[in-house]
């Protein structure tokens, strides 16, 4: 099987990746098991994923871990995958840390539990200071309500006469540090950005995968890295 990895070129890896990690429900029914446990398994592929994008000197993955409209889901789903997050959290708390990995979050704080908030925030606070590669969950996340919760919050800081700018509104997103999005990829074989960092996407590439999220590996994201390597970045230029 081909290598990607040693035809990287080290000196355009994309800055900013993030990924739409969808095929966890459909990896599980396919094993005849409960979706729960296709979510189980997707977050194993999470530790892997990270050390990959280390070695690479990938700055910032963003994963899509729950959206607005995942609410939408049944009940006892949706209650798992809050549980299973702070599984997640507590046991590879040790990990993150001596990966030096800073975890930030994405999305709005409104629906979500009060165990689940505290377990973010203690997490967030953990890590601030590590500086090997930026872990950016997307929970409680949706494009479109980003860019509307920012337009709000700037409405009620902003001065009288004063006018809204691209750079003023970034400011007001749920991690404004973040760069922008150079390189998406979405598994499962699906073709679209679902509602996922609208704005950060602008100029991003895009790279989709058959394979479900549970079976994704390094492999998937040198190839992934390989493709994006591949394409002319004009940005509107000739």
């Amino acid at each position: 099987m081909k290598n990607y990895k040693d035809t990287i070129d080290p000196e355009t890896v994309p800055r900013h990746v993030a990924i739409i990690m969808d095929g966890n429900g459909r990896w599980a029914e396919k094993k005849k098991l409960p979706r729960l446990e296709g979510h189980r398994k997707g977050a194993d592929i999470i530790e892997p994923l990270i050390d990959a994008s280390v070695s690479l000197g990938i700055g910032v993955v963003s994963l899509f871990a729950f959206s607005t409209e995942n609410w939408n889901r049944p009940a006892s789903e949706v209650n798992g995958l809050w549980n299973l997050l702070a599984l997640f959290f507590e046991s590879k708390i040790d990990i993150i840390q001596e990966k030096g990995v800073k975890v930030v979050v994405s999305g709005a704080r409104k629906r979500l539990p009060a165990e689940t908030g505290r377990i973010i925030d203690s997490v967030i606070a953990q890590t601030k200071k590590n500086r090997n590669i930026v872990l950016n969950f997307c929970i409680n996340y949706g494009g479109r309500q980003e860019i509307l919760d920012g337009v709000n919050s700037w409405i009620h800081k902003r001065k009288d006469g004063e006018l809204l700018t691209e750079k003023k509104l970034q400011k007001q997103f749920y991690v404004p540090e973040l760069p922008d999005v150079d390189l998406l990829i979405r598994t499962s074989g699906e073709y679209r950005i679902s509602n996922f960092m609208l704005w950060q996407l602008a100029y991003a590439e895009l790279v989709f995968f058959d394979v479900l999220w549970p079976d994704f590996t390094s492999q998937h994201l040198y190839r992934a890295i390989c493709e994006y390597q591949k394409r002319d970045r004009r940005y509107g230029a000739i």
